[in-house]
């Protein structure tokens, strides 16, 4: 398998600390707010690089923090005349919620950074004993930056043709412009925690170097995040790691392509930043997934709201391919000939799928993949006919649920799409006498079948308005009538 490493800017093979294992780590959100569908597709790339590392057979340990103390959770407590922890705890579950609504899986540990300070603070004194850091006159501790030689290696940047950017604060307390804060000195009306140093609060880049060590040791296999996380978060991180305990934070860095909306940058003074409640308030969650999933996940992804209308056509696409498959599975007789074609479709389309995936987990070619057999399957239906079913049907429809289930899209079965309160309708119009919604659904199909023979198009007619009126349309199939949903 190969991933591409961000510090070493080229592919290499995926080769595990402790064989059959893997530990990962992704940046969580600062919990301040609503995270947007920047930070979503971030989230949902590792959740798709976790779920194929699990579906190679690999055990991976999986950890995400929450970012619970920050500025910007201060500053908008402020503005809301409420406390930061108040703020922290709202927008922390609020992000948990909206990752089970996007199908992202929990991480196995979600550290918070208000919960590990003792682990900061012994990075913080280890750091200070070793001269890579110092403590300021007013109580803040700094990185000594030009203190690591090694500094840059994850961004390639080099400190002397560097300007002090947006992260880079400047000021009197500091050795060097690039030294960055491990430790903030307390401030009236903030929250703070005491220390060798003085009450205050830890720095942003302190907090996942500290709880990656603590939870997962050093090095990990795959460390995780956006792009605009490479520098200087990141770079921070590695350094501290290295200086602090001697060795590498992550053997592999891989970072996440930014995410525009309709060729240009998200932002709230353009009226084009959408949140991903937003999104997911309006469309299928796994709609969404397939529109990301689409784009290579280190390239920019280009958002717009026609592309997810596309993406939920496509959506149905797929599932509608798979509910035809069961249902020919349950109602055909099987083509020897025809079955071998789509046995050997399926099998090429497990080969493919795994090749590009193990190139770099590359998704749209993943999906590529699926919609091969997506096509494949619907030419095998059409030729068959009523002899479309048995085995390779249920084998291909099996093989699209879990290729997609790879990717985190769910691919709901036909059963699961047929409402009860058919029970009452194959009562009333064909005498049933069951409670199994499919096989009422068999028993409306064929008694407005029947009705129409004995030309009785009252009868009919009231059968396919009850039917409307559940939300489903009567379909003919080449296995037969079916019903599902409009």
């Amino acid at each position: 398998m190969q991933i591409y490493n961000t510090q070493t800017h080229r592919k290499q093979e995926l080769e595990p600390i402790e064989p059959g294992k893997i530990r990962m780590y992704v940046c969580g959100p600062t919990v301040y707010d609503q995270i947007h569908i920047g930070n979503a597709r971030t989230f949902l790339s590792f959740d798709v690089i976790r779920r194929y590392l699990m579906y190679k057979g690999y055990e991976v340990t999986f950890a995400q923090n929450l970012t619970d103390v920050d500025d910007k959770i201060i500053n908008r407590a402020n503005e809301q005349g409420r406390t930061a922890a108040d703020v922290a705890e709202e927008f922390s579950n609020a992000f948990i919620e909206q990752m089970h609504r996007f199908g992202i899986l929990d991480p196995d540990i979600r550290p918070r950074a208000t919960h590990e300070i003792k682990a900061m603070q012994e990075m913080i004194e280890s750091l200070i004993e070793q001269g890579n850091a110092y403590v300021a006159d007013n109580g803040d501790v700094y990185f000594s930056v030009r203190s690591d030689n090694n500094y840059g290696v994850l961004s390639g940047r080099d400190l002397d043709q560097m300007r002090a950017g947006e992260r880079v604060e400047v000021n009197d307390q500091k050795r060097d412009p690039f030294d960055f804060a491990l430790w903030k000195a307390a401030k009236p009306g903030e929250p703070s925690w005491p220390s060798p140093w003085g009450d205050g609060r830890p720095g942003w880049h302190t907090e996942c170097c500290a709880m990656i060590h603590r939870y997962l040791g050093t090095p990990i296999d795959i460390h995780g995040g956006g792009a605009d996380l490479v520098f200087p978060h990141h770079e921070n991180e590695t350094a501290q790691a290295m200086c602090a305990w001697h060795e590498p934070l992550a053997n592999l860095w891989m970072h996440t392509g930014m995410l525009r909306v309709d060729g240009e940058k998200m932002s709230k003074s353009l009226g084009n930043f959408y949140t991903l409640k937003e999104v997911l308030d309006k469309y299928p969650a796994d709609a969404v997934r397939l529109l990301m999933l689409q784009t290579h996940y280190r390239a920019p992804l280009d958002f717009s709201f026609d592309r997810l209308e596309g993406a939920v056509g496509t959506l149905e696409r797929l599932r509608t391919c798979e509910n035809n498959l069961l249902w020919a599975a349950k109602n055909g007789t099987g083509s020897e000939e025809l079955d071998a074609t789509l046995d050997s479709a399926v099998s090429e389309t497990r080969d493919e799928f795994t090749c590009q995936m193990d190139d770099d987990f590359n998704t749209a070619g993943g999906l590529a993949a699926i919609f091969s057999l997506v096509t494949s399957a619907n030419t095998y239906l059409a030729d068959a006919g009523t002899a479309a079913g048995g085995k390779a049907a249920k084998a291909a429809a099996e093989a699209l649920a879990e290729l997609a289930g790879v990717l985190g899209v769910t691919l709901a079965s036909e059963e699961d799409e047929l409402p009860a309160e058919l029970v009452g309708l194959a009562e009333k119009y064909a005498g049933y006498q069951g409670d199994s919604a499919a096989e009422a659904a068999d028993a409306l199909i064929a008694a407005r079948q029947a009705a129409r023979k004995a030309k009785d198009w009252g009868t009919a007619d009231g059968i396919r308005d009850a039917i409307t009126g559940l939300g489903l349309v009567l379909e003919d199939t080449a296995a037969g009538a079916r019903l599902r949903r409009a």
